[in-house]
């Protein structure tokens, strides 16, 4: 019941359901995270402590970036495929979760360092 309870918790939140989405595509790291909700980078750090301590992310360092995945399926976790599949199959056409994908195809289009400097937003959206 634990388990269950922090997941729906995790779940409970747009831009968490957001950052899940987004990993579909696979891993990013932490400042693009952030490039895609357009958020404050103490708001998405909040976000994904609450998605890792689910079980739902994981995540790895390298140099003085974080890389967050979704977290694989273990016989103890059934449930991360579960959710992960329940929200594609419910949220894959969803306008914001397009926009998302979008901007985060022009994210990926440049390179790391250009999210992890102290200014804001460098990509020009519209």
């Amino acid at each position: 019941m634990r388990d269950f309870m922090t997941v729906t918790k995790a779940l409970a939140d747009e831009n968490r359901v957001r950052v899940l989405m987004a990993l579909q595509e696979g891993e990013l790291c932490a400042c693009q995270i952030q490039e895609v909700l357009q958020l404050a980078p103490s708001t998405v750090s909040k976000h994904l402590a609450i998605l890792y301590q689910a079980r739902l992310v994981e995540f790895r360092k390298e140099g003085r970036w974080v890389y967050y995945r979704l977290a694989a399926s273990t016989p103890a976790r059934p449930f991360v495929e579960e959710t992960l599949a329940w929200l594609r199959r419910h949220l894959s056409d969803d306008p914001k979760i397009r926009a998302d994908h979008e901007h985060l195809h022009k994210i990926r289009a440049v390179p790391r360092e250009t999210w992890c400097r102290p200014a804001t937003s460098t990509l020009q959206t519209g």
